[in-house]
């Protein structure tokens, strides 16, 4: 508790995404007040032809932040 699971596209080298990891560990853990220790990132790279495709596997209500800078309130 909590999670953070990231897809992008491919192309980043896994020295940034271990950075990428480390810095949004530690973002989490300041911001919803828990150990660092709790918190686990994942990072899946997805093709730019199916990423259309992996955004549609998203629930609407678990969105809440889409392309384009479209919040939930």
């Amino acid at each position: 508790m909590p999670h953070i699971a990231v897809t992008m596209y491919p192309g980043r080298d896994e020295e940034i995404k271990s950075r990428f990891a480390e810095k949004l560990t530690a973002f989490v853990a300041e911001e919803l007040g828990v150990s660092p220790s709790v918190v686990s990132v994942s990072v899946e790279d997805i093709d730019k032809k199916d990423w259309e495709k992996h955004l549609a596997s998203f629930d609407e209500e678990i969105m809440y932040v889409k392309e384009g800078r479209s919040i939930k309130s």
